[in-house]
């Protein structure tokens, strides 16, 4: 017999406000946290000058000053966004269960800021010149590393790569661990912190990216007939997860329970998802085969909605597969469109929206749906959020390399 695996405790950092409160209080009032890029000084050669940056972000009241030089930026918003979700969930790692508390954070991408700043170091000063922090501050693994050193969790310890899959595959990961009893607790979710002026041209020479520069708060607009591509965004989405037993025992608060998880591949193209949606059908099929549910239970999608003309269509139809008829009693909503897509944390961001639908009984907006598209004629919680009850709650991440993760919530029930 399985265990049951419920959640206790969600951290944010996001482009709409580095604390979870403030996030969420954004993204129900459906603001925008797209502007122009202001780290870096982008010419008028770069087709693309918009992003959604993490703004006011403090790293001091987490990090010591003399350490921030060591850690890259996703990994300072994973530690911020695991404190805020150990804060939550009112837990601290003791060390007589240390090696039964597991920490799993992935990054699509790493430290690229650090990487691309080295690098004009060492063609205009040397090699001498390089930072001796230089590769543990920017590997992908050291936002679960320097998690797991700083709250002593001896457990598993492991870092996805599976780019916008990432923070899901994380969060399925944790989930599974301690459903079989590898672990009792689990810190698990994504990071991410890309935005510099090479991946902002790389994607953008995949025409990946919207090139709306002269109104960046309307240029992510997913499943509207006008979307022209995904806006780039950073910051880190942690979740607590544990045992139900661990839970009751220390008299935890729990937020909701997780109940389903798939994971799979596309096998088709590098960036491109099938045309006729296997993936995300299978995927999302494997979730609620794992949650034991028809689709008549779920309520509520947090669609992987990245506002590129083919993906939202074709989650669409992938939804219209799996639900059939429900799928036009479903709400659902993309909420890349308020804060961009922040690649591999994406998952656990979204993750931690869902356990907030349930909790508050509110689902957040799709912004910026103006023009409807007869190819995504779904409800897509257009503009405004809606106050709604949650019973159960589904989130979709699809990443190039056609690697899927899809995440199953429920209100936790005794």
């Amino acid at each position: 017999m399985t265990r049951r695996v419920v959640v206790t405790g969600i951290g944010m950092v996001t482009p709409l406000h580095p604390t979870t409160e403030g996030s969420w209080e954004a993204l129900v009032a459906g603001q925008s946290g797209v502007g122009y890029v202001t780290r870096y000084e982008l010419g008028e050669d770069f087709p693309v000058r918009i992003a959604a940056e993490v703004k006011g972000f403090d790293p001091l009241p987490y990090i010591d000053k003399k350490d921030l030089r060591k850690m890259d930026l996703f990994i300072q918003y994973a530690v911020a966004a695991t404190e805020q979700a150990l804060e939550m969930a009112r837990y601290r790692v003791r060390p007589e269960e240390a090696d039964r508390v597991a920490v799993i954070i992935g990054s699509g991408i790493g430290g690229f800021p650090m990487i691309e700043e080295m690098h004009k170091t060492l063609l205009e000063k040397g090699p001498r010149r390089i930072w001796p922090a230089f590769i543990p501050a920017v590997i992908v693994n050291m936002a679960a590393g320097v998690v797991s050193i700083r709250t002593g969790a001896k457990g598993p310890n492991v870092a996805p790569c599976t780019a916008c899959s990432t923070g899901a595959h994380a969060i399925g990961d944790a989930f599974k661990l301690i459903q079989r009893g590898a672990a009792d607790v689990a810190i698990a979710g994504g990071a991410e912190a890309a935005i510099t002026p090479l991946a902002i041209a790389g994607f953008a020479a995949m025409h990946a990216l919207s090139t709306r520069n002269d109104a960046p708060e309307k240029a992510s607009r997913p499943f509207d007939a006008q979307r022209d591509g995904f806006v780039m965004g950073e910051g880190a989405g942690i979740l607590i997860l544990e045992s139900l037993e661990h839970a009751l025992d220390r008299g935890a608060d729990i937020l909701c329970e997780i109940v389903g998880y798939g994971l799979n591949s596309d096998a088709y193209h590098i960036t491109a998802p099938c045309a006729d949606g296997d993936g995300a059908i299978r995927v999302m099929r494997m979730a609620l085969q794992d949650a034991r549910m028809a689709p008549e239970e779920v309520d509520y999608i947090n669609a992987h909605g990245t506002s590129t003309p083919l993906n939202d269509k074709i989650e669409t139809l992938a939804i219209k597969a799996v639900f059939g008829d429900h799928a036009r009693k479903l709400a659902i909503s993309s909420t890349k469109s308020m804060m961009g897509h922040l690649l591999g944390a994406a998952g656990g961001v979204e993750a931690a929206v869902c356990v907030l639908a349930i909790r508050h009984g509110v689902i957040p907006p799709t912004i910026n749906y103006e023009y409807p598209d007869p190819e995504c004629d779904l409800d897509y919680v257009p503009n405004q959020a809606r106050r709604q009850d949650v019973r159960v709650a589904m989130t979709n991440s699809f990443g190039f390399g056609g690697t899927n993760a899809c995440l199953i919530f429920k209100r936790y029930e005794d």
